[in-house]
């Protein structure tokens, strides 16, 4: 029913400006419901018969394409309300409530400032006041009702899509190296080049063992990933460009690639602001997951185990059991070192010694970041690692034939599947540059503004084939030398002597920590008087490790007790620089490594308390100067003038030319002195 005006004009209404709200939902909307925009500006005509000239009617649609579920982005919405609360407004119109708002806290909103400011509202079906108790409650109804539509429509053509979903029919967006074919169905991309570089993204994950490892391999054979636009003006065209760590993420964890259908991996929720974000759920939540829905690149248990591992491989989150990937230190037990006494991933550190010596060390820090406790464990890394050596050489010797053979057969296996990638990266570009060719022997030769055009273009694709062609003759040759037949008799030789190929420093320390875990599953340590490792085979068996503990810092340090006996020996005869250069001839080492001198030589006759060469002299009845000046009633001089001259013995026992003298006998003292 179309309420009466007469008792809510009034003059003061029509003093101020009437507004005309006008908005569609989406574009297309204003592009085909015509009829609806028409009957919206119609309502500039009602306002003329209340009263109001043309030019106090202003009309705001700059919200046309917007939708009404909130005030997000509907800029003239905005205007609107800060029209209305400045007291500008007298009269607001809209067609109807849902035109105005679909949100009930945006409606009364707009109620509230209106009644404040004692602005009418008018609608297709009238006019109202929402100041009055009666008006209000039948703008609140209304209100209530649009949103209540929303919502009904929303649920019906939702509950299109999940009767759609739960079957597997709902399209969603493909990921690159999908295609949907004319039926609808979802097929492999029929660009072999696509096929084949996905399937090389699995291989050398599964070769690696790590996302950021496959970037790697792909950069370093420069080897381009696809992608298609589906937006803008190259809108499903495939271009080529280098992987970056963000799609090996993605292409992982996509059930896609495993030949499954998924829906509602991702939920949406409204913000304060208005803005939507989205966050994962578990897979028990997903909407519909239908393994095997379409053909894929990988099966679902390596998917399931792709998932397995990057979870492993995550450091940053999760618990301390979960591994690393193998990486380039020489710890052996990185990222599957346990601790025995409180059971947390043990993390790796590296102390550098003198003459470039490297010692890793297995350290428990868990209490100390996250409590401020001391350290669990500190265990030296070099003794459990030489133990863990030994007990995996054991173990792998009667299968080190297939070991290499696979090692073979893998390296085959990359090169054959990089060059054919190569290959159809210049076929690709011989195909784009006839067709340019072609182009251009089609044009008008008297259009010279187009075939000068073409025939760049033609030109740009010709050198691409060169370029391309070159860069594949290359590798080639450069792969050539990697797999000559010299190298592969050379894998054959070490297939039968595994402990050969372990030990070759041209095996890289990766590797060596890649055939580990597939033996081992973790090692628990523990560190008393001894070390205890507990290692944990892949079936289930386990041994345990008895290790000694290795000499502390100083003791690196100490001479080889067959050097102190040397010395012990020496010092019957010699002098200290006398003695440093008899080891020095002989090819002797101080304990740290160095070449002796007078002051080491010194150190270790300290050290180990050997007898000097003072005592030794003393000890067989050698007489000190002043001894030997007493005897025979002389001074010094007399004495050193003998010494000189042969007729008396003299032995030194420093650098510093002291002498001890032998007695010289009581008959001859008198013929020797004259």
């Amino acid at each position: 029913m179309i309420m009466s005006s007469n008792n809510k004009l009034t003059a003061s209404h029509l003093k101020k400006k009437a507004y005309l709200y006008v908005r569609q939902s989406t574009i297309k909307q204003v592009l085909e419901n015509t009829e609806s925009t028409k009957r919206q500006y119609a309502l500039r005509d009602r306002a003329i018969s209340l009263g109001w000239p043309l030019s106090q009617i202003i009309i705001i649609d700059s919200d046309l394409g917007v939708s009404g579920a909130s005030m997000v982005d509907r800029e003239g919405f905005k205007k609107l309300i800060s029209e209305v609360s400045l007291g500008r407004a007298g009269l607001v119109m809209g067609l109807e409530v849902s035109r105005l708002a679909r949100n009930c806290a945006d409606w009364h909103r707009l109620l509230e400032i209106c009644a404040f400011t004692n602005t009418l509202i008018l609608d297709e079906d009238g006019l109202y006041d929402p100041s009055h108790f009666n008006d209000r409650l039948l703008l609140g109804l209304k209100g209530t009702m649009s949103e209540a539509e929303l919502h009904v429509l929303k649920a019906r053509l939702r509950g299109g899509v999940l009767n759609k979903v739960r079957r597997g029919e709902f399209k969603t967006r493909l990921p690159i190296g999908f295609i949907y074919d004319q039926e609808g169905n979802v097929i492999l991309d029929p660009d072999k080049q696509v096929q084949q570089t996905i399937k090389l993204v699995f291989d050398v994950f599964r070769r690696t063992g790590s996302a950021f490892g496959t970037v790697k391999a792909f950069w370093k054979d420069k080897i381009l990933f696809p992608g298609r636009s589906y937006s803008g003006p190259k809108k499903g065209e495939l271009s080529w460009d280098k992987l970056t760590y963000g799609q090996v993420q993605r292409i992982l964890k996509n059930p896609r690639y495993a030949g499954a259908y998924y829906y509602g991996r991702q939920r949406s929720r409204k913000q304060i602001d208005g803005s939507t974000s989205r966050h994962k759920v578990p897979r028990e939540e997903w909407i519909a997951l239908i393994p095997d829905s379409h053909s894929g690149y990988i099966t679902w248990d390596e998917y399931e185990e792709n998932i397995k591992r990057i979870k492993e491989n995550a450091t940053a989150y999760g618990s301390d059991q979960r591994k690393t990937p193998p990486r380039e230190g020489p710890c052996l037990l990185q990222g599957i070192a346990i601790c025995g006494k409180c059971g947390n991933r043990m993390t790796v550190r590296y102390k550098y010694r003198r003459q470039g010596r490297i010692d890793p060390v297995y350290l428990c820090q868990r209490s100390r970041i996250e409590r401020g406790e001391n350290s669990c464990q500190y265990i030296p890394g070099t003794c459990v690692d030489k133990a863990i050596k030994g007990l995996i050489l054991e173990t792998m010797s009667p299968l080190s034939m297939e070991v290499a053979l696979e090692v073979q057969k893998e390296l085959e296996s990359r090169a054959a599947e990089i060059d054919r990638l190569r290959k159809q990266n210049v076929e690709r570009a011989e195909y784009e540059a006839n067709l340019a060719k072609r182009r251009y022997m089609r044009v008008d030769p008297d259009n010279r503004l187009v075939a000068d055009s073409l025939e760049a273009e033609w030109n740009e694709k010709l050198r691409m084939v060169r370029e391309a062609q070159e860069q594949y003759e290359k590798k080639c040759q450069s792969d050539f030398t990697i797999l000559t037949d010299e190298e592969r008799k050379k894998v054959l030789s070490l297939a039968s002597d595994f402990p050969r190929l372990w030990k070759d420093p041209k095996t890289p320390l990766r590797e060596k920590k890649r055939i580990i875990r597939l033996l081992v599953e973790d090692v628990t340590l523990i560190k008393n008087d001894q070390i205890i490792a507990n290692v944990r085979f892949k079936g289930g068996a386990q041994k345990n490790l008895t290790i000694p503990l290795p000499p502390k810092g100083w003791q690196h340090a100490l001479t080889e007790p067959k050097v102190v006996e040397l010395v012990d020996e020496l010092l019957n005869n010699y002098k200290y620089a006398e003695i440093a250069t008899i080891l020095n001839k002989g090819g002797h080492k101080s304990g740290s490594g160095l070449p002796f001198d007078r002051k080491l030589v010194g150190a270790i006759r300290r050290n180990y308390d050997l007898k000097t060469r003072y005592a030794r002299l003393r000890k067989s009845g050698n007489l000190t100067i002043n001894e030997i000046t007493k005897l025979l009633g002389v001074d010094k001089r007399k004495i050193w003038e003998l010494r000189d001259k042969g007729a008396l013995k003299a032995y030194q026992y420093n650098d510093r030319n002291e002498c001890l003298y032998e007695h010289p006998g009581i008959d001859t003292l008198s013929v020797k002195i004259n």
